[in-house]
């Protein structure tokens, strides 16, 4: 299953940057274009690569955090570091009352856990133990650096769109203005490519949870209390929901948008409930196993 994951997720991300490519093309009208459209994809991925973990923890105002500020969630992480065979990631916290965490950086050695106070306050040590476990493993799969290119990716082709199509509107494209002005080519740059890639980002994202919900079961060996606090973390961040950067929002463990149908599409994580039912058939598999359960 991880590796069926994996070959999805290197797959939406191909059709990101050939949409990145594409745009560019249809933008100078050329073959030009295309080569606008690979330089920047390079250019885009290299900057997420390097630049996603500070990025984030700017986007939330996440201030570090010492282990005398809270030496019981220090050796949580470090117990579940271990178990996950991951070295121990920085912490950051986040001063604000809305229960959320993320992970971030570019490799497992780069690597930055954040938690809310909301979180903190909210979970008991089991459900908290089962967030960070989510949030390791998602380093773990190197999960934190696929969502930043994605994102960063994404966001360059909307910015093509919003920004340089302007150009095309009012100025030939070409020498021979071959493309210049067209309509259709006009449309992807300002409708179709933008929606594309939120839709791909979102697959990617939804992929990604799925995966790191299995790894927090199996480093924790505790599906249930993961899935106490997603139930939790769904019905107070309805109420309380996280302001910041909405790029940075497939980073969270969960961000709750209400509706259904259409609106469902542009979730950027998986249905909670889905995500509990997944996590209590694990749980049930495991007692059927005689797997011990442990926090």
């Amino acid at each position: 299953m991880r590796g069926i994951n994996q070959i999805k997720t290197a797959a939406l991300l191909g059709l990101l940057s050939g949409l990145l490519v594409l745009a560019g093309y249809y933008l100078v009208g050329n073959e030009q274009g295309l080569y606008l459209g690979l330089a920047f994809a390079a250019f885009t991925s290299f900057s997420s690569w390097y630049y996603s973990d500070r990025a984030a923890l700017m986007a939330y105002q996440a201030q570090p955090l010492a282990r005398e500020q809270a030496p019981e969630l220090y050796d949580m992480v470090a117990s579940l570091s271990a178990k996950a065979e991951i070295p121990m990631p920085k912490l950051f916290f986040v001063p604000t009352k809305s229960p959320n965490a993320f992970a971030t950086g570019r490799d497992p050695e780069h690597a930055t856990v954040a938690v809310t106070q909301g979180i903190v306050d909210l979970l008991s040590k089991e459900e908290l133990a089962g967030v960070i476990a989510h949030e390791l493993t998602h380093v773990r799969n190197r999960d934190t650096l696929t969502q930043a290119v994605a994102g960063t990716i994404a966001g360059a082709i909307t910015f093509l769109g919003r920004i340089l199509t302007f150009g095309a509107l009012y100025y030939p494209a070409t020498r021979d203005d071959r493309r210049g002005g067209n309509p259709l080519a006009i449309l992807f740059l300002i409708v179709l490519a933008p929606l594309s890639a939120a839709l791909i980002q979102m697959a990617i994202s939804r992929t990604r949870e799925y995966a790191a919900d299995l790894g927090a079961a199996q480093i924790t060996g505790n599906p249930q209390a993961l899935a106490h606090a997603l139930e939790k973390l769904e019905e107070i961040g309805k109420q309380i929901p996280m302001n910041g950067n909405p790029a940075m929002s497939p980073l969270l463990i969960i961000n709750p948008l209400s509706g259904e149908g259409l609106q469902s599409l542009f979730r950027t994580h998986p249905p909670t409930a889905e995500r509990i039912r997944r996590l209590l058939e694990i749980a049930k598999q495991q007692q059927e196993a005689g797997t011990p359960v442990t926090a």
